[in-house]
């Protein structure tokens, strides 16, 4: 995995953390942490989209920001567990990966690997 996917990877992880920060942030110093997270989410982002194609880093972001927060709601926060939507989140993921395996990065094809 080159340096790229793994900012897009860490992009993610800031915006579980981000998520989370908006729904139960309760001091200045929780909102500020969760400011930084967006910030930090987003740049990582939009830096990767620079040599990734856009559409798939998007994709990427949302689905590995959407399965990491559910996951972590689960628990941190004690949500309840249904089969189907670990299903759903299983689904997901795989599209993720499947998109991440198809995809290229622009530097690769100015190569031709």
């Amino acid at each position: 995995m080159n340096k790229t996917w793994m900012a897009v990877i860490i992009a993610a992880l800031f915006e579980v953390c981000w998520v989370i920060g908006l729904k139960h942030a309760d001091s200045i110093w929780e909102w500020g942490i969760t400011v930084v997270a967006i910030y930090i989410s987003f740049y990582l982002m939009i830096r990767s989209s620079r040599s990734l194609p856009v559409g798939t880093v998007y994709a990427v972001f949302v689905g590995l920001g959407t399965a990491g927060t559910v996951i972590a709601e689960i628990l941190l926060f004690d949500a309840q567990i249904y089969v189907s939507k670990m299903v759903m989140i299983g689904l997901l993921l795989v599209g993720v990966i499947g998109l991440k395996l198809l995809s290229r990065d622009k530097t690769e094809e100015v190569r031709g690997k």
